[in-house]
Parts: C-alpha cells; structure tokens; sequence
C-alpha cells in the first residue's frame, strides 16, 4: 500500500489575491505563535519548521525571531513551491527555501541534526498515532543539546474531547480516516519524554489549543 499523503498543516488552503495560498487558520494563530516563540525560543541558531503548508507561519516567524535561521519543510510539491514563492518574496536573509521532509518518515532527523528550534503546528490530529511516534523520535534526533520542540494544536485532556467544536472536527476527521483524529495530551508528553526529551511547558493557546514545549537535554 503506497505511504498515505501528510494533510496540508492547516487545511482548507485557498489562493489569495496575490495568487499566494492561504489558510485562514495560519493567520489566526500566527500572532499567538509568534508570542510564545518570543518567549521560548531565544537562543539563536537553527529552527525547522515541519510541514509547513502554506509558508505563512515560517516568514513571519524569520521576520519576527531574526536569531534564528529558519528553514520550512514539506513533502507535497504543490505546496512547497507556495511556500518557496513566499520565501522568494519575503527575501529574508535567515530564511531558506524550502526543503522536502517527510515528518511521518523514518529518518529524517539524522538528515537534519543540529536544530536549536522545531516547530510542529497543526499536524498531529491529521496523523496517525504510528505516525505520530515516528515523527516525535525524529524530532528528538534532530535537535541539538538544549534544543526546544514545540507542538501546537487541538488535543484531547486526560482522554476526554473539552468542546463541542473539538468533538465535531475529532467525528469529521475520524470519518474520512479512522487512523488520524485528535491525540491525548497526556500520551503526547509520554511520547515527548520517551523519546529523551523534557518537557518544559505546556501553555494554553486561544481555540482552545495546546503549545506542548519539549527540550533536548
């Protein structure tokens, strides 16, 4: 069976009126990210961004922590070549193009050594549990010692789903796909420390999403 397609990070992506693609939901986070990051991520050095969808988190996430050299990733080739047509237009001198990494793949993190920052928005409900765990065990390899991983997104507390919005989207997207829907906070901390790392913080975000925040000791 041929390995299934990572979703869009953000989903129900569009183009804008500059023929960009854009996700409302990107915009509506963004502000938030960006503040946790300011107060999180100040070291500089090296930041990855996994599947990065539309691009928009990642240049105004190199506008705004210019500390930090910041490369996007994605392994669908019609988004990558949006986000690099925001990369070519932001023209940031701490921003790459971006690079192909399948972030549910085996692998890539010994490809990827040396990250001070990475950055997972949005992804883990799109994604298997099988999925998930291979992706946290490569985000450990990839960072460097003292290196942060943060995760943003919906999750379920204690196993239990904690709105009717959340339940909604967890029946909708356990229909398309019985193997994807919303993780249990609890399990992806386990998860988080299985796989060598610390947990910092876990911050409550507006939407009703978690920021879980790991370190590499």
């Amino acid at each position: 069976m041929p390995k299934r397609l990572i979703p869009s990070a953000e989903g129900y992506a569009e183009p804008d009126s500059d023929g960009f693609l854009h996700a409302p939901a990107a915009a509506r986070n963004a502000e938030a990210i960006r503040n946790l990051l300011k107060s999180h991520a100040t070291s500089p050095g090296r930041a990855l961004e996994l599947a990065s969808g539309t691009g928009q988190h990642v240049v105004e996430l190199a506008r705004a922590l210019p500390h930090l050299h910041w490369q996007p990733s994605e392994v669908d080739e019609k988004r990558a070549a949006a986000i690099d047509a925001r990369v070519l237009r932001a023209d940031l001198s701490n921003l790459s193009k971006v690079r192909r990494v399948d972030a549910t793949g085996p692998g890539w993190g010994k490809e990827n050594t040396g990250q001070t920052l990475i950055l997972l928005v949005n992804l883990l409900h799109l994604i298997s549990d099988e999925e998930a765990k291979v992706l946290i065990t490569e985000a450990s390899v990839a960072l460097e010692h003292g290196g942060i991983f943060v995760i943003y997104g919906p999750f379920k507390r204690a196993g239990k789903l904690t709105s009717e919005g959340d339940a909604d989207f967890h029946a909708m997207l356990q229909a398309q796909d019985s193997a994807v829907g919303y993780k249990d906070d609890t399990w992806i901390v386990e998860l988080l420390q299985g796989a060598g790392l610390d947990m910092v913080d876990t911050v409550e975000m507006p939407a009703n999403n978690l920021a879980l925040i790991a370190r590499k000791p």
